[in-house]
C-alpha cells in the first residue's frame, strides 16, 4: 500500500467504522421493529454523527499532508523560522464540534502563524461560516432565540440567543460593499427608473434611542410597571428609513383605471406599470439623506449617462422631498416627485366627514368625485371649492377641520400632485411597493411581540431581510466569504493567496 494510500485508511478509519455499525444496526431485528418516525429519527443521529466523523477525518488527512513552507512571516513582517506540528484549534460546523490541527509557525516573542488557517478559511470565533449562514438566514425569520433553537434542531449544535445575534451581525458585514460592487443589467431609455422612500418606527433599547428620543422617553412616565400602554412606544422608537428602486414599463391610464364612483357598474381597467427588478435597502443607523444618498447610487448605477425618466415617490413628508431635491440637483439629474395617491384620498375622506354623517353613503360619491378631479390635475381648484363649502354653510372650526386639513395638504403639495401627467405618461402613482417594504422588512420582523432593539441587531437584520428579499444571499454569501478571507488572514498571513470568485 502506498503511503498515499496508507494515510488515507488511517484518517478514514473512524467514519468507516461508524458506517458499518451503522449498516449492522440497520439490518437487526432492533431497527425492522421501528416504525418509519423512529427509523427516521435514529437515522438521522447517527447519520449526522457519521458525517461529523468524515468530516474530521478530512481535516486529520489534511494535517497529515501538510508540507513545511519555507520563508513564512507574520503580519508584522518578521519572519517564522521554526515550524511545529499539532497544533490544535476547535471549530463547531453544522454536523458538530470538530478538532482543527495544522502546523505553527514561531519566532521568539511572536505569536504563532498558521498558513493552513487561510487556506480554511477559518473564522476567527469558534463557529464555523456554515453555522453563520444558518444564523443569518434564521435570524430574519423570527427571534435571535428562535433561530438558535432552529439551529439547533438542524444541527444538533447548543447555541445561544446572543452568539446568534452576534454571527449574524457578522454575516451582514459586506452588504453595503456587496451592492457597490454590483453592476445590474443596463435597461432602455423608455423604461421607467423609480424611487420610492419610506420610514417605520422600531422600538429600541434607551442606549439605542437618538438623543431627542432618549431624552423624551426619560422624562416620559409609564402607566404601568410592567410594560408600555399604548401610545407610550413612541418615546421609545427610532426611524428605520427604507429605499426601493426599481423598473418600470410606463402604462397609461386614466382617471377612470385608478377610481369609480360607487354604483356605475364593473369595468375593465387598464393596469398600471408592473415593478421588476426590485432593490431594497434599510438602516436604522443612518439618516433620511443617507438613505436617499444610497438609493440615488442605485438608480445612478442602473442609469448612469440619466437617459431614463427618474420617477420619485413619497407620502408627502417635506424632510424626504427635500432630501430627493437636493439629492437630484447634487448629481445634475432630473426628477419627477409624485406624492403617493393613496395618501391624498385620506385626506379627502378627513375631508368628507365635515359634510356627511358618519356612514352616509353619498360619503362615497363625494369622495369619487373629488378624487377623479385630482387626478384630472385639478388639485388647486378641490382645494378651493372645500374650503368654499366649509365657509358658505358655516361650520365651526371644529366642524370644519376635516376640510381644511385637507384643503391645506392639497395647496401644500400641488407641485408633486400633477396626476394628469402622471397617468397620461404611464408612470406610477402610488407608494406600494416601499409600503410593502416598510411591512415585510420592519413591521414583520422588528415588531415582534417583546422586541427590544439593540443599535448593531437591528441594523444587521434590516441589511439581512432586504438582501434575502431582492434574491441576492447567495451571490453575497461568496462575496462575503472572500471579504472575511482578506480581512482575516491576508492580514496574518501577507503571502496567503485569495479565495477564487
Amino acid at each position: 500500500m502506498s503511503e498515499y494510500a496508507q494515510q488515507t485508511a488511517e484518517a478514514f478509519a473512524q467514519p468507516r467504522q461508524c458506517y458499518e455499525q451503522t449498516e449492522q444496526w440497520l439490518s437487526s431485528a432492533e431497527a425492522a421493529a421501528l416504525t418509519h418516525a423512529e427509523l427516521e429519527d435514529q437515522l438521522g443521529v447517527r447519520g449526522q454523527e457519521l458525517l461529523r466523523l468524515m468530516y474530521q477525518s478530512q481535516l486529520e488527512l489534511r494535517a497529515l499532508r501538510e508540507q513545511r513552507r519555507d520563508d513564512v512571516t507574520g503580519a508584522d513582517g518578521l519572519g517564522r523560522p521554526r515550524a511545529e506540528k499539532g497544533h490544535a484549534r476547535q471549530l463547531a460546523t453544522v454536523f458538530g464540534q470538530v478538532t482543527v490541527t495544522r502546523m505553527a509557525y514561531r519566532a521568539p516573542g511572536a505569536p504563532n502563524v498558521h498558513p493552513a488557517d487561510a487556506e480554511l478559511n477559518l473564522p476567527t470565533e469558534k463557529q464555523s461560516h456554515g453555522l453563520r449562514k444558518l444564523a443569518a438566514v434564521e435570524s430574519v425569520r423570527g427571534s435571535f432565540q428562535d433561530a438558535a433553537a432552529a439551529i439547533t434542531r438542524a444541527t444538533g449544535v447548543r447555541i445561544g440567543k446572543r452568539q446568534t445575534e452576534q454571527l449574524a451581525q457578522t454575516a451582514a458585514r459586506d452588504v453595503e460593499e456587496f451592492y457597490a460592487a454590483a453592476r445590474p443589467d443596463p435597461a432602455p431609455a423608455q423604461v421607467l427608473l423609480v424611487l420610492q422612500f419610506d420610514g417605520k418606527g422600531i422600538v429600541m433599547r434607551p442606549e439605542a434611542l437618538r438623543p431627542a428620543t432618549a431624552k423624551a422617553a426619560a422624562a416620559g412616565k409609564n402607566k404601568l410597571a410592567t410594560r408600555l400602554s399604548p401610545g407610550e412606544k413612541h418615546g421609545r422608537k427610532r426611524m428605520a428609513e427604507l429605499a426601493c428602486v426599481y423598473d418600470a414599463q410606463p402604462a397609461p391610464r386614466t382617471p377612470q383605471d385608478v377610481i369609480r364612483p360607487p354604483g356605475t357598474g364593473k369595468k375593465e381597467r387598464d393596469p398600471g406599470p408592473t415593478a421588476t427588478g426590485k432593490w431594497l435597502t434599510a438602516s436604522v443607523t443612518s439618516d433620511i439623506g443617507a438613505v436617499i444618498a444610497a438609493g440615488f447610487d442605485e438608480a445612478t448605477r442602473r442609469d448612469p449617462a440619466h437617459h431614463r425618466r427618474w420617477i420619485a415617490l413619497v407620502d408627502g413628508n417635506n424632510t424626504q422631498i427635500e432630501a430627493i431635491e437636493a439629492e437630484a440637483a447634487r448629481r445634475g439629474v432630473t426628477v419627477t416627485v409624485i406624492c403617493d395617491f393613496i395618501h391624498v384620498l385620506e385626506y379627502v375622506w378627513k375631508a368628507v366627514w365635515s359634510f356627511f354623517d358618519k356612514g352616509d353613503p353619498d360619503a362615497e360619491a363625494w369622495v369619487a368625485a373629488h378624487a377623479t378631479k385630482i387626478l384630472q390635475g385639478k388639485a388647486a381648484a378641490v382645494a378651493a371649492g372645500i374650503r368654499r363649502r366649509a365657509t358658505t354653510f358655516g361650520y365651526s372650526a371644529a366642524e370644519r377641520e376635516g376640510a381644511d386639513t385637507c384643503a391645506a395638504y392639497l395647496v401644500a403639495k400641488k407641485d408633486h400632485l400633477d396626476y394628469a401627467t402622471a397617468l397620461a405618461e404611464g408612470w406610477p402613482i402610488a407608494t406600494g411597493v416601499i409600503e410593502g417594504a416598510c411591512r415585510h422588512l420592519v413591521k414583520d420582523r422588528m415588531d415582534i411581540t417583546g422586541a427590544r432593539w439593540g443599535l448593531d441587531g437591528a441594523e444587521a437584520i434590516l441589511k439581512l431581510r432586504a438582501l434575502i428579499t431582492n434574491g441576492d444571499f447567495d451571490p453575497y454569501w461568496q462575496f462575503h466569504l472572500r471579504k472575511e478571507h482578506e480581512r482575516v488572514h491576508h492580514v496574518r498571513h501577507p503571502d496567503a493567496w485569495a479565495l477564487a470568485a
